[in-house]
């Protein structure tokens, strides 16, 4: 998802800048009278119980519900970006748990809580099963995905696979190709995220010690994923779908939505004024309101 080539000189560096423990660490926190140059913290989840661990295709995946179900809208489900976990979406979470809304939280494998299988190749095809594996575990027959960066990708990728099992899809800031992906090393924003979740991997992770071989695991994937061309998108509904990104977007080319955007018809397509990757972070006020007009009308 990122600039590979100089991906991994720059975690080797930020590595050496590794928090010591205190959390949130004010290190990683970019503060600016310019949303899309700021990193606020990250947000915490509602309280729960902590959440719960599903066995699904051999590994734990851990997850969190909020909310009572609601016969007028399908419990909506969160897919954080590469490297990230859950509580990034806490804004987008509380927001929707006061509105009457079922959310689904779920840490995809190998990242935050969830386990992984270091011996199986990560891609974007085994999370996404992972994912409507999740949704059977739950008994829940189809449901609404909002998915920022990795987890859009696999947002629409269980669109195209799995359309039975889709409401509506608010993909932010997908790419679908590799070749869309900017240079973020150029970004001070993106070098302070990666810092902040090198942490967030030691604080939350059953494999905090094996960071190494998780970040192995991803840069392979990012390597070669995704790689869609037009036809891909034939098997989406687009009705349900919002292409979305920020104006001020880091990590992927302004082409690669446009080019979803044409190739779904009939989707819509939005762009956030003022953020960038981060804008459920950067101004969540006016996210929310962009995802209750989609998700909230019948």
């Amino acid at each position: 998802m990122f600039g590979l080539s100089n991906f991994l000189g720059l975690v080797s560096q930020v590595m050496l800048l590794w928090p010591s423990g205190k959390y949130p660490d004010e290190t990683t926190v970019i503060r600016s009278s310019k949303r899309w140059l700021s990193l606020p913290p990250t947000p915490s989840l509602p309280w729960s119980r902590g959440g719960k661990y599903a066995e699904i295709n051999n590994i734990q995946l851990w997850y969190d519900i909020f909310g009572a179900s609601n016969p007028h809208h399908s419990p909506i489900f969160f897919l954080h970006g590469g490297l990230g976990n859950s509580d990034y979406f806490g804004h987008q979470v509380q927001f929707f748990r006061r509105k009457g809304l079922k959310v689904v939280t779920v840490d995809s494998r190998g990242h935050g809580r969830s386990t992984t299988d270091f011996d199986i190749p990560l891609g974007y095809d085994l999370m996404s099963e992972d994912f409507v594996a999740l949704l059977d575990h739950l008994h829940i027959p189809k449901a609404s995905f909002v998915g920022w960066s990795d987890g859009a990708i696999s947002a629409l990728n269980i669109a195209a696979k799995h359309p039975s099992r889709v409401d509506k899809v608010f993909a932010f800031s997908a790419n679908y190709n590799t070749s869309g992906v900017m240079d973020t090393t150029l970004s001070p924003v993106f070098m302070t995220y990666i810092n902040r979740t090198i942490s967030e991997y030691g604080r939350l992770s059953p494999h905090a010690n094996r960071y190494d071989d998780f970040l192995n695991q991803i840069m392979q994937m990012w390597k070669g994923q995704p790689n869609w061309t037009e036809p891909f998108f034939s098997a989406i509904n687009s009705t349900n779908v919002w292409i979305v990104d920020g104006d001020h977007e880091e990590a992927v080319l302004r082409s690669q939505q446009d080019d979803m955007a044409r190739w779904l018809p009939d989707a819509g397509q939005l762009l956030l004024p003022q953020v960038s990757h981060f804008a459920f972070i950067q101004d969540p006020d006016t996210f929310n309101a962009m995802l209750w007009s989609f998700l909230g009308r019948d």
